[in-house]
């Protein structure tokens, strides 16, 4: 008989989230150890992924931090073995350029497509192939609305987020007969470093806040349900999806929240 009160523990098991040193990925951190994982907090800030765990040391006391940098092959070859070969691999690191298209640099072109679409794949193939060796994980990644919806200036940004989701659908594909499931969450705007320009300016906050069918932005908070529902059994015949939490953003095209009359 199913345990429905269980459905979204992850009692014991061995988690890790990539970029816990802030924002979304301190937040889900805090969330999986909550819900009983042992989770390794790992940041190219290591001091940030320290802080992030001894929040969630109050919940699991084996959680750890540690050092890693996504964009350095080497050290994502041996990240599944040095953190204990997670059950539950979260990816939250990117980085973003807002400029167009036509005044990217090629140095700037580099730094994004570098952390948000080769380190990806780098940890994707890392820990997959770990968990696909042991017959068990979940493995859950960061996209963006911009996958789907672009603007002025977030055309690159928005490129590696749909290459992302593109890779999620090929590993599924590939992972989930050997008991692997692969999924991503797709945020609209939330108040982190990331989109720290936009909130500096109040004009273009408000008009963020507008386009979603909530009318708000929403908080790293918000995203932590979606992490632990897909790290979770709640999500045990879910595979190969993208979790669109963005505050119905793409629901309503982008649209203003509000009704005007002529």
């Amino acid at each position: 008989m199913v345990q429905y009160s269980r459905l979204f523990s992850v009692q014991g098991q061995r988690a890790c989230v990539i970029g816990a040193g802030s924002g979304i990925g301190r937040e889900i951190a805090q969330g999986l150890a909550a819900w009983g994982a042992d989770v390794v907090c790992a940041d190219r800030d290591v001091d940030a992924a320290r802080e992030t765990s001894s929040l969630c040391r109050a919940q699991r006391p084996l959680s750890a931090a540690e050092y890693i940098d996504v964009t350095d092959p080497e050290q994502v070859r041996e990240a599944p073995e040095r953190f204990g070969h997670p059950q539950i691999l979260v990816h939250t690191a990117a980085m973003n350029v807002r400029r167009r298209i036509l005044d990217y640099r090629d140095d700037e072109l580099e730094k994004v497509t570098s952390l948000n679409l080769t380190g990806t794949f780098r940890v994707l193939q890392a820990f997959g192939g770990s968990m696909v060796e042991r017959g068990r994980g979940s493995m859950v990644f960061l996209s963006s609305i911009r996958a789907r919806v672009v603007e002025p200036g977030q055309g690159v940004y928005g490129a590696t987020k749909a290459g992302l989701e593109s890779l999620v659908r090929s590993a599924a594909s590939e992972f989930s007969t050997r008991g692997v499931r692969v999924n991503a969450i797709a945020p609209g705007v939330v108040t982190t470093p990331l989109t720290q320009q936009v909130q500096s300016d109040p004009g273009w906050f408000r008009n963020y806040a507008a386009q979603s069918a909530l009318g708000r932005w929403a908080e790293p908070s918000e995203l932590v349900g979606a992490a632990v529902y897909l790290a979770s059994d709640a999500a045990s015949y879910v595979t190969g999806s993208v979790l669109a939490v963005d505050g119905g953003w793409t629901a309503i095209d982008g649209g203003t929240s509000e009704l005007h009359t002529p």
